[in-house]
């Protein structure tokens, strides 16, 4: 799931149902400012204090560029967010990293996180019309047609997305055709069986959090180059899912920040930037920043929130009011151990049917502890994210008890994340792109704006969407803005 957001004037919201503020470690401490504002000076001010801006300062700093960060949220991470649940670290938010995620990776060894592999021995298990299947391998007992509909589907996408240059998608040869249509038009046109679609809709529910009648066919073609194929995005062995960061996510960004030190100031969202022929003027609640440039890491919506002076060229404008956010809970059971290892079950399980779709085991790398996670995500988000704590944990227990045994429906612990209703994300994964937008409002998504930059994971041309596109984004933005000074 991929990493901070922050800005905005006004209040905003996604996030955190049932979640607390997952502070610092004394060491790694940042500054909160509190009281008056005070006026502060630097090269660079950069917002959000995700992995994209974290990197960004990291970066300059080791340029020996002067460096503020200024974070809405109570923590450093964004969309990384890991917390303590009965001794048990739980992500929250982002947690994977697969094979070619090398920035991510590069990043954890430099701080010291190390990693260990998902679960995956054993048998998964697959639910469609009511009837449950096991399987292993990447690829459900679907009927013999639908697993053919879904290969010859999938290679084709796979081939067109190879057309779709990464850094500037709306250039590919059939731009205008794939950008005019969502991949729902694409599918019902192209593939013949019920199953082989819903196969389908589960991955791109699972890569999105939303359907495929939201999303542009252009930037589902672009999505799958910039991981390098569409299993990359949705395989564990050897995809995005294939292994965890010890003591988890949110780790890499708290030692980033703790090097920081007190350059990383939390609680301080930006209300006002006001650009002069000079510099730039960030004013936030507690501090006001003047620096000769400013780093944006917020995605188009969150950064469209924030009141600019003077305003932002109406292309750029446009564009972030065309890029919502994707809709997903993610819940958690936690219990003694992880049983259903001992029936040979993986913890994973696809399903035909809501609220949750899609499971992992998400236990710690002992094994002492079990922890099943689950997915709510695009249309069943919309729907079950408004009603009850009570209803919505009944229905997901329910779920796990069905298809990993009764010792499921006894879970030690449940807790959830909402990250629609958390006030500095407003939802996850990411931002994706609905029909004509990468078309007619791509260009601005990079393009610098006066002394104004553009980070974030929906910046990157390579694993966009996730915690390595957020890294290779703050990267890029610091040698652009670094070339400047």
């Amino acid at each position: 799931m991929s990493q901070s957001r922050i800005t905005r004037r006004g209040a905003l919201g996604a996030a955190a149902t049932g979640a607390g503020v997952a502070a610092l470690p004394a060491a790694a401490e940042a500054h909160r400012g509190h009281g008056r504002r005070r006026s502060l000076s630097a090269d660079v001010v950069v917002v959000g204090a995700g992995l994209s801006g974290l990197t960004t300062a990291r970066a300059l700093r080791a340029k020996g560029h002067s460096v503020y960060v200024l974070e809405a949220r109570d923590r450093v991470g964004g969309r990384t967010w890991t917390k303590h649940v009965r001794g048990v670290p739980v992500d929250f938010g982002g947690q994977w990293i697969g094979p070619g995620q090398t920035r991510i990776a590069a990043l954890a060894k430099a701080v010291g996180v190390p990693t260990f592999k998902t679960y995956n021995t054993g048998l998964n298990v697959y639910q469609r019309l009511g009837t449950l299947k096991t399987y292993s391998g990447a690829i459900p007992p679907a009927e013999p047609a639908a697993i053919g509909d879904i290969a010859v589907a999938l290679v084709a996408l796979d081939r067109m997305a190879k057309e779709v240059p990464l850094d500037a998608p709306w250039t590919a040869p059939k731009a205008r055709e794939w950008d005019s249509q969502t991949l729902e038009t694409w599918k019902l046109t192209h593939m013949t069986t019920d199953e082989g679609r819903l196969l389908l809709d589960l991955g791109i529910e699972a890569v999105f959090a939303g359907e495929p009648r939201d999303v542009s066919l252009l930037h589902v073609l672009f999505y799958i180059h910039s991981a390098g194929s569409f299993e990359n995005l949705i395989n564990t062995a050897g995809g995005a899912q294939e292994s965890r960061f010890v003591g988890g996510s949110q780790t890499v960004s708290k030692r980033v920040a703790a090097k920081l030190g007190r350059r990383v100031l939390l609680g301080t969202p930006v209300r006002r930037i006001v650009q002069g022929r000079r510099g730039v003027t960030v004013e936030s609640d507690h501090a006001v920043v003047h620096a000769r440039y400013c780093v944006i890491t917020a995605p188009p919506a969150l950064a469209a929130r924030i009141d600019y002076h003077p305003i932002l060229p109406a292309v750029r404008d446009q564009l972030t009011q065309r890029m919502p956010m994707g809709s997903v809970l993610k819940v958690h059971a936690l219990y003694d151990r992880p049983f259903w290892r001992d029936t040979g079950r993986t913890g994973q399980a696809t399903s035909d049917t809501g609220p949750v779709k899609v499971t992992y085991d998400n236990s710690p790398p002992n094994g002492g502890t079990g922890v099943l996670i689950g997915f709510i995500e695009g249309e069943e988000a919309r729907k079950w994210g408004p009603r009850p704590l009570a209803q919505r944990r009944a229905a997901v227990i329910a779920q796990f008890a069905k298809w990993f045994g009764p010792a499921a429906g006894s879970p030690r612990a449940y807790v959830e994340q909402n990250w629609m209703e958390e006030e500095w994300s407003r939802g996850c994964y990411g931002a994706w792109a609905p029909p004509g937008v990468l078309l007619d409002y791509g260009t601005a998504l990079r393009k610098p704006v006066g002394r104004i930059h553009w980070a974030g994971t929906e910046t990157s041309t390579e694993w966009c969407g996730y915690m390595d596109g957020a890294v290779r984004s703050g990267e890029r933005v610091a040698a652009e803005v670094g070339a400047l000074l």
